[in-house]
Protein backbone atom coordinates (compact mmCIF):
# COMPACT_ATOMS: atom_id res chain seq x y z
CA UNK A 1 0.00 0.00 0.00
CA UNK A 2 1.26 3.74 -1.00
CA UNK A 3 2.59 5.50 2.22
CA UNK A 4 0.09 8.21 1.57
CA UNK A 5 -2.84 5.51 1.43
CA UNK A 6 -1.81 3.94 4.38
CA UNK A 7 -1.34 6.87 6.40
CA UNK A 8 -5.41 7.94 5.61
CA UNK A 9 -6.21 4.00 5.98
CA UNK A 10 -4.66 4.69 9.08
CA UNK A 11 -6.64 8.03 10.15
CA UNK A 12 -10.23 6.30 9.40
CA UNK A 13 -9.25 3.50 12.09
CA UNK A 14 -7.88 5.77 14.68
CA UNK A 15 -11.06 7.98 13.94
CA UNK A 16 -12.97 5.09 14.77
CA UNK A 17 -11.20 4.01 17.49
CA UNK A 18 -11.23 7.38 19.62
CA UNK A 19 -15.54 7.07 18.76
CA UNK A 20 -15.33 10.84 18.16
CA UNK A 21 -18.67 12.36 20.10
CA UNK A 22 -20.26 15.87 19.23
CA UNK A 23 -18.37 17.58 20.89
CA UNK A 24 -15.67 16.91 17.95
CA UNK A 25 -17.41 18.82 15.21
CA UNK A 26 -15.52 22.26 16.33
CA UNK A 27 -13.25 20.50 13.94
CA UNK A 28 -14.04 20.74 10.19
CA UNK A 29 -12.34 18.68 7.11
CA UNK A 30 -13.41 21.45 4.08
CA UNK A 31 -11.73 20.79 0.83
CA UNK A 32 -8.99 22.86 0.20
CA UNK A 33 -10.42 24.70 -2.96
CA UNK A 34 -13.52 25.79 -1.01
CA UNK A 35 -13.63 29.07 -0.17
CA UNK A 36 -13.12 30.62 3.80
CA UNK A 37 -16.22 31.68 5.15
CA UNK A 38 -16.65 35.77 5.17
CA UNK A 39 -13.48 35.72 2.85
CA UNK A 40 -15.37 34.44 -0.70
CA UNK A 41 -12.20 35.14 -2.89
CA UNK A 42 -9.75 33.25 -0.10
CA UNK A 43 -9.96 29.73 -0.04
CA UNK A 44 -8.55 27.49 2.05
CA UNK A 45 -5.68 26.51 -0.11
CA UNK A 46 -4.71 29.90 -0.25
CA UNK A 47 -3.94 30.02 3.27
CA UNK A 48 -2.54 26.45 3.19
CA UNK A 49 -0.19 27.56 0.68
CA UNK A 50 1.41 30.28 3.19
CA UNK A 51 2.77 27.09 5.12
CA UNK A 52 3.52 25.35 1.38
CA UNK A 53 3.95 27.43 -0.45
CA UNK A 54 3.99 24.98 -4.07
CA UNK A 55 0.77 23.45 -3.09
CA UNK A 56 -1.55 22.51 -5.52
CA UNK A 57 -4.37 19.78 -6.54
CA UNK A 58 -3.41 16.59 -8.47
CA UNK A 59 -5.78 14.52 -10.31
CA UNK A 60 -5.38 11.42 -7.73
CA UNK A 61 -8.07 13.90 -5.32
CA UNK A 62 -4.95 15.18 -3.35
CA UNK A 63 -2.87 18.30 -2.38
CA UNK A 64 0.59 17.66 -3.34
CA UNK A 65 3.93 20.31 -2.26
CA UNK A 66 7.00 20.41 -1.27
CA UNK A 67 8.84 21.44 1.87
CA UNK A 68 6.66 23.97 3.82
CA UNK A 69 7.98 27.10 5.63
CA UNK A 70 10.94 27.30 8.31
CA UNK A 71 9.49 26.65 11.75
CA UNK A 72 10.39 25.37 14.90
CA UNK A 73 9.00 22.53 17.29
CA UNK A 74 6.57 22.93 19.82
CA UNK A 75 8.60 21.39 22.12
CA UNK A 76 12.21 23.50 21.68
CA UNK A 77 14.78 23.63 19.47
CA UNK A 78 16.30 20.34 20.18
CA UNK A 79 13.25 18.32 19.25
CA UNK A 80 11.67 16.64 16.20
CA UNK A 81 13.11 16.02 12.75
CA UNK A 82 12.66 17.74 9.20
CA UNK A 83 10.21 17.85 6.99
CA UNK A 84 9.68 15.56 4.22
CA UNK A 85 10.83 16.80 0.77
CA UNK A 86 7.29 16.18 -0.67
CA UNK A 87 3.73 16.15 1.00
CA UNK A 88 0.27 14.55 -0.05
CA UNK A 89 -2.69 15.80 1.28
CA UNK A 90 -6.27 14.98 1.35
CA UNK A 91 -7.68 18.25 3.28
CA UNK A 92 -6.57 19.61 6.72
CA UNK A 93 -8.33 19.82 9.58
CA UNK A 94 -9.12 23.47 10.62
CA UNK A 95 -10.56 24.71 14.15
CA UNK A 96 -11.90 28.08 15.41
CA UNK A 97 -10.44 29.30 18.37
CA UNK A 98 -10.43 32.49 20.93
CA UNK A 99 -7.03 33.59 21.78
CA UNK A 100 -6.15 37.18 23.83
CA UNK A 101 -9.12 38.13 23.43
CA UNK A 102 -9.44 37.91 19.54
CA UNK A 103 -10.74 35.79 16.93
CA UNK A 104 -7.98 33.24 15.68
CA UNK A 105 -8.47 30.39 12.86
CA UNK A 106 -6.10 27.41 13.24
CA UNK A 107 -5.29 24.57 10.58
CA UNK A 108 -3.63 21.20 11.22
CA UNK A 109 -1.44 19.70 8.51
CA UNK A 110 -0.11 16.12 8.80
CA UNK A 111 2.73 16.12 6.11
CA UNK A 112 3.93 12.66 7.02
CA UNK A 113 7.19 10.86 7.79
CA UNK A 114 9.63 13.15 9.20
CA UNK A 115 12.83 12.76 6.88
CA UNK A 116 15.38 11.96 9.79
CA UNK A 117 13.19 10.93 12.54
CA UNK A 118 10.88 7.91 13.95
CA UNK A 119 8.23 10.93 14.48
CA UNK A 120 6.15 12.57 11.96
CA UNK A 121 5.97 15.95 10.94
CA UNK A 122 2.82 17.85 11.54
CA UNK A 123 2.28 21.79 11.11
CA UNK A 124 -0.47 24.05 13.15
CA UNK A 125 -1.07 26.98 11.91
CA UNK A 126 -2.21 30.44 13.70
CA UNK A 127 -4.09 32.83 11.36
CA UNK A 128 -5.69 35.97 11.76
CA UNK A 129 -8.89 36.15 9.09
CA UNK A 130 -10.19 39.07 10.68
CA UNK A 131 -9.12 41.36 7.40
CA UNK A 132 -7.01 40.58 4.95
CA UNK A 133 -5.63 36.79 5.47
CA UNK A 134 -2.36 36.69 7.80
CA UNK A 135 -0.12 33.72 9.51
CA UNK A 136 1.33 34.56 12.15
CA UNK A 137 2.48 31.89 13.48
CA UNK A 138 3.52 27.72 12.78
CA UNK A 139 4.89 25.16 14.80
CA UNK A 140 5.63 21.11 14.09
CA UNK A 141 3.18 19.36 16.73
CA UNK A 142 4.06 15.77 15.69
CA UNK A 143 5.46 13.87 18.49
CA UNK A 144 4.44 10.48 16.91
CA UNK A 145 3.95 9.08 13.46
CA UNK A 146 0.53 10.56 13.19
CA UNK A 147 -1.13 13.85 14.38
CA UNK A 148 -4.87 14.89 14.63
CA UNK A 149 -6.63 17.35 16.97
CA UNK A 150 -8.07 15.28 20.05
CA UNK A 151 -11.43 15.67 21.58
CA UNK A 152 -12.38 18.04 23.07
CA UNK A 153 -10.12 20.07 20.49
CA UNK A 154 -10.39 23.38 22.58
CA UNK A 155 -11.38 23.95 25.76
CA UNK A 156 -11.76 27.43 27.03
CA UNK A 157 -10.00 28.68 30.61
CA UNK A 158 -11.16 32.76 29.87
CA UNK A 159 -13.66 35.12 28.56
CA UNK A 160 -11.26 35.29 24.94
CA UNK A 161 -8.87 32.29 25.08
CA UNK A 162 -9.10 28.69 24.57
CA UNK A 163 -6.33 26.04 24.49
CA UNK A 164 -5.64 23.62 21.86
CA UNK A 165 -5.68 19.53 22.15
CA UNK A 166 -3.53 17.53 19.78
CA UNK A 167 -2.71 13.95 19.60
CA UNK A 168 -0.06 12.11 18.17
CA UNK A 169 -0.14 8.07 18.00
CA UNK A 170 1.20 4.89 16.71
CA UNK A 171 -0.15 1.50 16.87
CA UNK A 172 -0.17 -2.18 16.17
CA UNK A 173 -1.98 -5.31 16.47
CA UNK A 174 -2.53 -5.09 20.16
CA UNK A 175 -0.70 -1.69 21.52
CA UNK A 176 -1.65 1.82 21.07
CA UNK A 177 0.97 4.77 22.09
CA UNK A 178 -0.82 8.10 22.35
CA UNK A 179 0.97 11.56 23.38
CA UNK A 180 -1.25 14.53 24.06
CA UNK A 181 0.14 17.94 23.82
CA UNK A 182 -1.96 20.88 25.44
CA UNK A 183 -1.09 23.98 23.83
CA UNK A 184 -2.03 27.51 24.63
CA UNK A 185 -1.59 30.82 22.49
CA UNK A 186 0.12 33.42 23.86
CA UNK A 187 0.65 36.81 21.95
CA UNK A 188 -0.59 35.11 18.73
CA UNK A 189 2.47 32.43 19.41
CA UNK A 190 2.14 28.72 20.73
CA UNK A 191 3.05 27.71 24.01
CA UNK A 192 3.60 23.91 24.74
CA UNK A 193 1.49 23.63 28.33
CA UNK A 194 2.37 20.01 29.09
CA UNK A 195 2.65 16.70 27.04
CA UNK A 196 0.43 13.82 28.08
CA UNK A 197 1.57 10.12 27.83
CA UNK A 198 -0.83 7.34 27.67
CA UNK A 199 -0.50 3.17 26.22
CA UNK A 200 -2.98 0.84 25.56
CA UNK A 201 -2.52 -2.60 25.26
CA UNK A 202 -5.25 -5.80 24.38
CA UNK A 203 -3.66 -9.40 25.34
CA UNK A 204 -5.16 -12.71 25.54
CA UNK A 205 -6.12 -12.23 28.94
CA UNK A 206 -7.31 -8.88 29.34
CA UNK A 207 -7.16 -5.08 28.02
CA UNK A 208 -5.62 -2.14 29.29
CA UNK A 209 -7.19 1.52 28.27
CA UNK A 210 -6.01 4.75 29.72
CA UNK A 211 -8.36 7.53 28.53
CA UNK A 212 -7.82 11.05 29.03
CA UNK A 213 -10.48 13.57 30.45
CA UNK A 214 -10.07 17.86 30.79
CA UNK A 215 -11.62 20.13 31.86
CA UNK A 216 -11.68 24.01 32.78
CA UNK A 217 -12.12 24.97 37.18
CA UNK A 218 -12.75 28.37 36.80
CA UNK A 219 -11.69 30.43 39.73
CA UNK A 220 -12.13 33.92 39.57
CA UNK A 221 -8.47 34.40 37.60
CA UNK A 222 -8.20 35.63 34.25
CA UNK A 223 -6.65 31.83 32.97
CA UNK A 224 -8.53 29.34 34.56
CA UNK A 225 -7.43 26.00 35.80
CA UNK A 226 -7.32 23.03 33.66
CA UNK A 227 -7.73 19.74 35.51
CA UNK A 228 -6.24 16.46 33.60
CA UNK A 229 -7.43 13.42 34.69
CA UNK A 230 -6.02 9.82 33.24
CA UNK A 231 -8.59 6.52 33.73
CA UNK A 232 -6.65 3.53 34.11
CA UNK A 233 -9.01 0.79 33.30
CA UNK A 234 -8.07 -3.15 33.77
CA UNK A 235 -10.82 -5.14 31.86
CA UNK A 236 -10.38 -8.94 31.63
CA UNK A 237 -11.10 -11.63 28.57
CA UNK A 238 -13.54 -14.39 28.63
CA UNK A 239 -11.49 -16.37 25.85
CA UNK A 240 -9.43 -19.07 26.81
CA UNK A 241 -5.76 -17.87 27.41
CA UNK A 242 -2.34 -19.71 29.00
CA UNK A 243 -2.40 -16.77 31.53
CA UNK A 244 -4.66 -15.82 34.22
CA UNK A 245 -6.76 -12.97 33.40
CA UNK A 246 -6.20 -10.20 36.56
CA UNK A 247 -9.17 -8.63 38.21
CA UNK A 248 -10.78 -6.37 36.72
CA UNK A 249 -9.93 -2.71 38.06
CA UNK A 250 -9.86 1.26 37.47
CA UNK A 251 -8.14 4.28 39.09
CA UNK A 252 -8.03 7.96 38.33
CA UNK A 253 -4.65 9.94 38.05
CA UNK A 254 -5.76 13.24 37.95
CA UNK A 255 -3.08 16.14 37.45
CA UNK A 256 -4.21 20.47 38.07
CA UNK A 257 -2.73 22.92 36.13
CA UNK A 258 -2.84 26.39 37.22
CA UNK A 259 -1.68 29.43 36.45
CA UNK A 260 1.48 31.22 37.39
CA UNK A 261 1.04 34.73 37.26
CA UNK A 262 5.17 35.19 37.82
CA UNK A 263 6.48 32.70 35.44
CA UNK A 264 3.54 33.79 33.05
CA UNK A 265 2.65 30.00 32.62
CA UNK A 266 0.62 26.82 32.96
CA UNK A 267 2.56 24.84 35.84
CA UNK A 268 1.89 21.15 37.41
CA UNK A 269 -0.10 20.82 40.46
CA UNK A 270 2.21 17.19 40.75
CA UNK A 271 4.21 14.78 38.85
CA UNK A 272 1.57 11.97 38.53
CA UNK A 273 1.20 12.24 35.15
CA UNK A 274 5.19 11.71 34.82
CA UNK A 275 5.01 8.98 36.91
CA UNK A 276 2.64 6.70 35.28
CA UNK A 277 4.38 8.03 31.78
CA UNK A 278 7.54 6.09 33.35
CA UNK A 279 5.27 3.29 34.32
CA UNK A 280 3.97 3.01 31.13
CA UNK A 281 7.16 3.12 29.21
CA UNK A 282 8.36 -0.54 31.90
CA UNK A 283 5.20 -2.06 30.00
CA UNK A 284 6.51 -1.52 26.47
Amino acid sequence: MKPTLLRLALALVLLSWLRVSAAAQDVSFPDLGSAVPGHKDVTYLDLARMVIPDLAPNADGFYHGGLPIEMRHIEGPDSGGSPPETSSLPNAAVLAIKAGGKDRFTMLFDLGDSADSAEGYAVLALYDLTGKPALLDAVNVAVDRSTYFREPNKLSVGAGDDILVTMSTHFNSSQSYVITPLIMVRNDKFELIDMIYTFDERLCAYSRKQDIALRAIAGGQAHAAIKATVTDATVPSEESCEDAPPKASSKDISVTYHWNKKASRYVAGSDALKRLSAENEKRF
